[in-house]
């Protein structure tokens, strides 16, 4: 709408109600639609009037008289700058997308000032409630904030259990990683964790043993090496893993399989052909460009999202207290071969 001086400016209630002849209470009756009794005509021209002059309602308005909003709050301390996490995003956003809901999305890089901001603007805008998700799989301290919100932790847990949450299903992970390398005939089977205490290490180890054990094989603590979760880590594990005799290796991530490459080329061994390697998350930068492609097992990033704004919108729910989980798949690449008979 064009004012005296030939500039546009916002069109109001006022201008509204103006012309459609109503006062301004019922243009706010009839734009938020709040159940008021006005006659079928007057509402006609209010509507007539809305299209006319081009008027877009006032969204915190209307959640303040509605009492909510078609808005999800996703806050996360540093997924979107991660190779792959953002994937949680995207996953999050389409199931919110598809049930006729917005994603707002934060990240505060860990910043606590930061997030709690990003949470106060989420509760201002009366958001439907709040994802609240980490970059790596641990458990958290909730949020002063998100007490006042319907909360749906993503790829992280609360230590009690008060909290509803959404994880990856690390010791499945695990077991699929083994059992890529037992369904080629691998029986000496060696595995590469993590020295840093987390569910990763805990539950893929789990998961590591109870894929030997359903194969019939006794786990052997001289096979398993703690390293280093990184390329250097898997660099400096090679004369560990040529003195254990494995023919195959479990490597906690795909960094450490990469460093695992580096060290066996440089003994003039080659991959599958001397040795099988399985690594870990599908971290498409790394398990896609190796030379050979790297067989690995995928965390289930864009599934996390997904799942938690579905846990979030009452779609789904946790069984009591403990977190979902969801599974980790397999990624079959070429890594992998036979092991030879000698």
């Amino acid at each position: 709408m064009k004012s005296e001086g030939g500039t546009h400016r916002a069109v109001t209630m006022r201008d509204v109600a103006q012309a459609a002849g109503v006062s301004v209470s019922t243009v706010s009756h009839v734009v938020n639609d709040t159940g008021a009794r006005i006659g079928a005509e007057a509402r006609e021209r209010v509507r007539r009037a809305i299209e006319d002059l081009g008027y877009r309602p006032n969204a915190m308005a209307k959640n303040l008289v509605k009492g909510g909003s078609r808005f999800v709050g996703l806050v996360a301390d540093a997924i979107a700058s991660t190779p792959f996490a953002g994937q949680i995003i995207h996953g999050a956003q389409d199931e919110a997308w598809q049930h006729g809901y917005v994603l707002l999305v934060a990240n505060t890089e860990g910043n606590e000032a930061a997030e709690a901001s990003a949470i106060s603007m989420m509760l201002e805008h009366k958001v439907r409630g709040v994802l609240y998700s980490t970059w790596y799989h641990r458990a958290v301290d909730l949020p002063a904030g998100l007490t006042e919100a319907d909360t749906v932790l993503v790829n992280c847990f609360s230590a009690d259990g008060s909290t509803p949450a959404v994880v990856p299903d690390e010791r499945s992970g695990g077991r699929e990683a083994a059992r890529l390398l037992l369904e080629q005939g691998h029986r000496r089977i060696a595995f590469l964790n993590t020295r840093t205490p987390s569910p990763a290490r805990d539950g893929r180890l789990e998961g590591y043993r109870e894929a030997l054990g359903a194969a019939g094989l006794p786990f052997d603590l001289d096979l398993v090496a703690d390293v280093r979760p990184d390329q250097e880590g898997g660099y400096a594990a090679v004369d560990k893993v040529l003195a254990m005799r494995a023919t195959g290796v479990f490597c906690h991530n795909d960094r450490v399989a990469m460093g695992l490459y580096d060290g066996l080329r440089e003994h003039g061994l080659r991959v599958p052909d001397d040795l099988s390697v399985v690594g870990f998350d599908n971290q498409e930068v790394i398990a896609a460009h190796l030379r050979p492609t790297l067989s690995t097992v995928a965390l289930p990033h864009y599934e996390l999202g997904r799942r938690g704004v579905r846990v979030l919108l009452g779609l789904e729910a946790p069984e009591g207290a403990a977190p979902l989980a969801v599974n980790c798949p397999p990624v079959p690449r070429s890594s992998i071969t036979r092991p030879s008979e000698s």
